[in-house]
């Protein structure tokens, strides 16, 4: 669902409604939601505020950065940087949640690397030195992971306040970044209205399915798992964009699934009489 967010977004940005105005309209809908919600569950996630705010704030980052660097930078290079966010999952699993990094799931990430290199088309150019930009879809990139992981460590945290946190702290980042870039919001109709209603709605569906997902799962195979999004969107946008699926694509595409297969695959338990030789 989340690869296919690009069919809406080029849907209002061709009626003048993108970036941050977007972000700060849609969002600011859904926290009418959230904050009744997160406000009737706070002494269940009170213990665990700090996961809670850590979720606000990157997964609002998240949001804001991206949606900036894909508005103002060029959009293949942001997206290579952004997918690096799952060496930050595998590693943050590993240091912060002491999740085991297993030769299986270093393979699967590096086949998912490649899949997005070959997706993408790694060029001269998305090599060069590092702009704005690039250094927002860097961070955005880095805040999805610390995200996933606060959603992981929140056990106690009911998924409807995991789902629906983000919502404010993009809508508080959206107009933050409104009021900084001097982006104003376009005057809305009744038609307008309830195009952005339904993208709310949209959202609200995409966030709660990741939250369900990445709190039952371990954080290096959801940040595996998580790279279909990539496939979603480039596929999608060659299906009903301006260019063909080439060879590259249907590669990379491969690579990645096969990645999401094996991290996906429950890993065997030592047996018996491996565990007596190696005490």
């Amino acid at each position: 669902m989340w690869g296919l967010g690009w069919l809406p977004l080029q849907f209002f940005a061709a009626r003048g409604l993108a970036g941050m105005p977007l972000v700060l309209l849609t969002y600011s809908l859904l926290s009418l939601l959230a904050l009744p919600v997160l406000w009737q569950q706070r002494r269940q996630w009170a213990s665990q505020y700090r996961q809670v705010l850590t979720m606000g704030l990157c997964g609002g980052w998240a949001t804001a950065a991206l949606v900036t660097a894909l508005a103002e930078g060029n959009v293949v290079r942001v997206m290579l940087l952004f997918y690096l966010a799952p060496v930050w999952a595998m590693v943050g699993g590993w240091l912060l949640l002491g999740e085991r990094l297993s030769g299986t799931r270093l393979f699967a990430l590096g086949l998912a690397m490649l899949g997005i290199g070959l997706t993408l088309g790694v060029t001269s150019e998305a090599l060069a030195a590092p702009g704005a930009n690039d250094w927002l879809a860097l961070s955005a990139g880095l805040a999805f992971s610390l995200n996933n992981l606060a959603t992981r460590a929140a056990d106690r945290v009911p998924l409807a306040s995991k789902a629906l946190v983000s919502f404010v702290g993009s809508a508080l980042l959206g107009g933050l970044f409104c009021l900084l870039l001097r982006q104003p919001l376009p005057p809305l109709d009744l038609t307008l209205s309830w195009q952005i209603a339904l993208l709310a709605l949209g959202w609200l569906v995409s966030m709660a399915a990741v939250q369900y997902g990445l709190t039952h799962l371990e954080a290096g195979r959801a940040a595996v798992l998580v790279v279909f999004e990539l496939i979603a969107a480039v596929l999608s946008s060659a299906w009903f964009g301006s260019h063909a699926i080439g060879p590259n694509e249907w590669l990379g595409a491969a690579l990645i699934t096969t990645a999401a297969l094996i991290a996906g695959w429950p890993e065997r338990p030592l047996s018996i009489a491996t565990r007596s030789t190696c005490a």
